[in-house]
């Protein structure tokens, strides 16, 4: 059972928030590395019981419970943002989906966040788990997570990702589901199948959607990456595709037609 957190909890994990924050907010010590760190071992000292991810829970909404009133805090910025933004709302949307939990659950979380830089780290590598991890709350500041209520009442069973060079066929899943066509930077189709296996085995020889198919035969050294999401055997095609529509209308992929 996880301990409960205390009024005295609260207070001592904001306590380790002041003496490590070197004059960053909340957010930025749970975002960050070595300052999430710090700020555990001083939670440890002080004796704060509770695990780490409820620990930077208390402290990611330490600001909403009053408890820093006239306390403030130095700005975060990345200038080459645009360059990674893409491949952490990808990690997000793909642990969301899969493991039905919010960008909190993944910040607070020391495993959860750590597959959420390896994610992001393959999607479009080069840069620093806080950079991945900020993008990923400035996508939501600027109301760019908005939730997918038809893809939350169909849980997916499964969500998996592969790189389309040098795919094996027989390694995509043959059941129905949803799936998407994704570059390092941007989201180009959303589809539905009843098989999925046979639907991308037609995409990948000579996909009937022209756009698609012109990205892909003009591009081909650009890395692509497909995403599958597994739905429960027998969902019907009207289910499908009402996850599918939704999947479209959230994430605004280039090649499908917005309605």
């Amino acid at each position: 059972m996880i301990p409960r957190i205390t009024s005295q909890d609260r207070e001592l994990i904001r306590r380790a928030f002041l003496a490590v924050r070197n004059n960053w907010p909340p957010d930025r010590v749970v975002a960050d590395s070595e300052l999430n760190a710090a700020f555990l071992v001083e939670c440890e000292r002080l004796g704060v019981s509770a695990p780490d991810r409820e620990r930077n829970r208390v402290l990611l909404n330490i600001r909403k419970a009053g408890l820093l009133q006239g306390i403030k805090s130095q700005r975060t910025t990345f200038a080459n943002q645009d360059q990674y933004q893409f491949a952490a709302e990808i990690a997000v949307r793909l642990l969301e989906r899969r493991d039905g939990v919010t960008l909190d659950d993944i910040l607070c979380d020391p495993k959860r966040v750590a597959e959420f830089d390896r994610l992001a780290q393959e999607i479009a590598p080069g840069f620093s788990p806080l950079q991945y991890r900020w993008a990923a709350l400035s996508i939501r500041k600027s109301s760019g997570l908005k939730p997918e209520p038809a893809s939350r009442t169909v849980p997916a069973i499964e969500v998996r990702r592969f790189a389309t060079a040098g795919i094996n066929i027989r390694e995509l899943p043959d059941e129905n589901g949803v799936y998407l066509f994704q570059t390092t930077t941007k989201l180009l189709y959303v589809g539905e199948a009843a098989n999925l296996r046979v639907r991308l085995s037609v995409h990948l020889d000579h996909s009937d959607n022209r756009q698609l198919a012109r990205w892909i035969w003009e591009n081909e050294n650009e890395p692509l990456f497909i995403e599958c999401h597994v739905l429960p055997a027998g969902t019907s095609k009207r289910t499908r595709r009402a996850v599918e529509l939704e999947f479209i209308r959230s994430r605004k992929p280039e090649f499908n037609i917005q309605r």
